[in-house]
């Protein structure tokens, strides 16, 4: 048996789909037999469970992942043990112990009008943000209202006029950090020139919104990985673990006597949506 733990100078490496370097471990009843450090190769995300495959891994114990590396690896038939942090040596002796426990798919993902840390593309298309690991940067936004705490009231409706939320209805206005990255792109956007007391209509393409609908973000996973999954139905959402222990929705797509299938796409992913926006102060 061989497991491979995501290396980084003797510690687990937290991000899975940029490690550079595996220790992989030879177990042999039930004991490390050997150890050795081996290169990723350069490869990426779910390109990586090919290179474990090749080593003929068959757990792997990482701090972070997405749900697309996870049903890659799913596919590869290898184990994943998530959530893992500090001394390699140490997490593979209380994996073979029995004391390690999974969180399965820990990738930050959308919460409603927020876009998630980004998680170095594990999550697919759909994280907007780009916390450093994305490998690209977008210039820095600049406006008048850039920085400052922005008070606003808005409406927000589909192409076909159904209202999906709305403030006024709330009775309470949305305070937010303008190009603090805690609204979607094209929410930012428009507020950054706006004046206090204007009031504007914007369209935004998925793209400046939740991004479109990425297949790579649905995924299964042996329900013996997460305990209390089994009593899940189809249609439910249910929240799953980022790295820092903040919890993100995914919805339950099917569920057998083995596996659960999860989609962590925004409801809104892949719409185009609308919003009237009244800028009510800034500070």
């Amino acid at each position: 048996m061989k497991i491979a733990v995501t290396y980084d100078n003797g510690n687990v490496f937290q991000h899975f789909g940029r490690t550079e370097q595996f220790k992989v471990y030879t177990i042999k009843d039930g004991k490390v037999e050997s150890a050795e450090v081996v290169g990723s190769n350069g490869a990426g995300h779910e390109a990586l469970a090919g290179v474990l495959a090749d080593f003929d891994i068959e757990v792997l114990i990482c701090g972070g992942l997405g749900g697309g590396a996870q049903a890659a690896l799913s596919q590869a038939g290898i184990e994943v043990v998530s959530g893992a942090s500090g001394n390699t040596d140490e997490a593979v002796e209380a994996y073979l112990a029995g004391e390690l426990v999974s969180t399965g798919v820990n990738c930050d993902h959308h919460d409603h009008h927020e876009e998630g840390e980004d998680c170095g593309g594990e999550c697919g298309s759909g994280c907007g943000g780009c916390g450093g690991g994305c490998g690209h940067h977008e210039p820095p936004m600049e406006g008048p209202n850039v920085g400052k705490l922005c008070k606003v009231h808005y409406r927000g409706t589909f192409n076909d006029g159904t209202q999906f939320d709305s403030s006024y209805d709330r009775g309470e206005t949305l305070d937010f950090v303008c190009g603090a990255g805690m609204m979607i792109k094209g929410f930012d956007m428009a507020v950054k020139d706006m004046e206090v007391g204007q009031i504007i209509d914007v369209h935004l393409m998925p793209w400046e919104a939740y991004g479109d609908y990425d297949p790579n973000a649905v995924f299964a996973v042996p329900l013996a990985q997460l305990p209390g999954a089994e009593n899940l139905t189809v249609g439910e959402t249910a929240y799953l673990q980022d790295m820092s222990g903040r919890p993100f929705a995914v919805k339950v797509l099917d569920k057998t006597e083995t596996d659960i299938t999860f989609d962590a796409n925004s409801e809104m992913a892949g719409k185009e949506l609308n919003f009237t926006i009244e800028l009510v102060s800034v500070e």
